[in-house]
Parts: C-alpha cells; sequence; structure tokens
C-alpha cells in the first residue's frame, strides 16, 4: 500500500534522527517515508498496522518499518497511560557504504526483512530499554554507537516475527490512501455499530458493492473478516489488560451476543476468553 508521503528531517549535527513522542494519543495516521524507522514502546497499548497486519502493542512493542512502507499506531483506550515512545529514523545512505563489510551482514538481512515491518521478541526489546532511553540524550558519535548496538542485537540475538503478508505491496493514490485513514479511524470510533459497512461507503461516497471491492482489493480480505479480526484483537487486549467480566469484554469490543463472541474468540484463539485469560495472568 501506498499513504501519506511525511518528510523527515535530522539537524545539522547528526546524520539521523531520534525522538521521543510524548502525547495522550497516537496522532499520526496511515504514512510512509523513505526512512526506516524503529520505534520502542515505553508506555502505552493499541493497535499497530504495518503494511497488511494489525496487531497488539503494549509497553516493550519494537518494531522495524522498512522505507517506504506505510504504517500506523493507534491508542485504543485514551483512559491508559499516555503514549510515550523512542522513535529512530535514518536514510538508507547511512549505513550504504558499511553494509557489505562481513560485520555487518546481518543488520543487512535485517534491513532486507524490514521492507515488510519486523517486530522483535519482548525479552530482547526490553533488554535494549537502556540503550533506547540513552540514545535519546547522547552527542552524535556514542549516538551513532548506540545505533549500531541495537541494531547488532537485534539482527543476531532476536526472535522476529514479519508483519506485512505475501499480499502486501499495491500501490495506492492519495485519495484511496486517504480512504484507508477514513477507515481506520471510523472503525476505532464506531465498532459498536450494526450497520459499518453502509456507513463507510456512504462516508466514502460509494455503493455497498463499489466499497466492498475498494476493501478487498485494499486490504487482501473482506470488510467482514477484518472487523471480526478486528474486534477479536480488542478483545484480547481487555482479556490481558483489564479485570472486566468476559460478557463485558464481548459487549465492549463490538459482540451484542455472548454466546456468539465465545464461538468467534475460539474460532481465532483455539481457547475460549477464560482460557486465553488465564493464560496471560500465570505468566
Amino acid at each position: 500500500m501506498k499513504a501519506h508521503l511525511r518528510e523527515v528531517t535530522t539537524s545539522p549535527d547528526n546524520s539521523f534522527k531520534v525522538k521521543v513522542f510524548e502525547d495522550r494519543e497516537f496522532k499520526a495516521e496511515w504514512h510512509f517515508h523513505p526512512q526506516y524507522e524503529l520505534t520502542f514502546m515505553v508506555q502505552s497499548t493499541g493497535i499497530r498496522y504495518v503494511g497488511d497486519s494489525m496487531h497488539q502493542f503494549k509497553r516493550g512493542d519494537l518494531v522495524l518499518v522498512g522505507r517506504n512502507v506505510p504504517h500506523s499506531w493507534k491508542t485504543i483506550d485514551t483512559k491508559s497511560a499516555h503514549v510515550k515512545c523512542v522513535i529512530i529514523q535514518w536514510d538508507e545512505t547511512l549505513l550504504k557504504d558499511w553494509l557489505d563489510k562481513p560485520e555487518l551482514v546481518p543488520i543487512k538481512s535485517l534491513l532486507q526483512k524490514s521492507s515488510h515491518g519486523v517486530s522483535f521478541d519482548y525479552e530482547t526489546a526490553i533488554s535494549l530499554e537502556e540503550s533506547f532511553s540513552a540514545i535519546t540524550t547522547q552527542p552524535p558519535f556514542e549516538r551513532l554507537m548506540t545505533l549500531m548496538h541495537i541494531l547488532h542485537t537485534l539482527a543476531t540475538k532476536s526472535k522476529t516475527q514479519l508483519l506485512a503478508g505475501p499480499g502486501f505491496g499495491k500501490a495506492l493514490s492519495s485519495k484511496e490512501s486517504h480512504r484507508v485513514n477514513i477507515i481506520h479511524n471510523y472503525i476505532k470510533d464506531n465498532i459498536h455499530h450494526q450497520n459499518l459497512l453502509q456507513e463507510l461507503a456512504e462516508k466514502l461516497f460509494l455503493s455497498k458493492e463499489a466499497f466492498c471491492r475498494f476493501f478487498k482489493k485494499t486490504f487482501d480480505k473482506t470488510f467482514t473478516t477484518y472487523i471480526n479480526e478486528y474486534k477479536i484483537t480488542i478483545a484480547s487486549k481487555m482479556l490481558i489488560e483489564t479485570d472486566l467480566s468476559v460478557s463485558e469484554i464481548g459487549y465492549q469490543s463490538g459482540y451484542n451476543n455472548l454466546s456468539f463472541f465465545h464461538r468467534r474468540f475460539s474460532g481465532y484463539k483455539q481457547m475460549s476468553p477464560k482460557v486465553y485469560r488465564q493464560q496471560f495472568q500465570n505468566l
């Protein structure tokens, strides 16, 4: 997918950008940029979109997004802790003359994988928390060395998961990218509505049939499948993070029928909501 292009700038004494983002919630919409981006989540929870993937994020979430890969982080529960994350962005030219050296072969391989987006295991991410904290205030040379240490650790010691699926890579016009933003935001704010498909079709000035064709072409899945996955993702997040009853969580994630919620959840997770919650309580 193609999304809104964002310009990433650096200061005169630095060849890459490091910033600490702090706010009540994420503001950035679906966007891309020609820089690599590494995001470490210090605080907050929600859902992240990378390419055509949709996953929960929480403290310790660590993701590498490749050049021109569209992405967006959405804070779902604004009553939770405010957002704080460390974001590192760099141009391809930063390491271009180094990547063919034998010492950097693992990093080169990692950057190649980033064209699909890469998430890293929690244990490795947390082990690098001090490095992400230090890099925000270090002088230029130490900052560069810390970035190399982080990338080397991720390339040689972490467990990774590719995020975007095999169907990822369609080019969308600016108008179509704008539609994607509208869809993401409208679903987030109106998940309880029973006629989401019709409402979104009208909001985008499309017939239901045209909307369904656009959605399938863009997301590589039907609107119904996407909504079910979204609801289960929200429910999973609440089962882990709250003490709400299973029935209340089913309702808050958009299901009005508890037995239907149980069937859907068990179908996606191969276990009941109660067992899913117990697994995380026992960690």
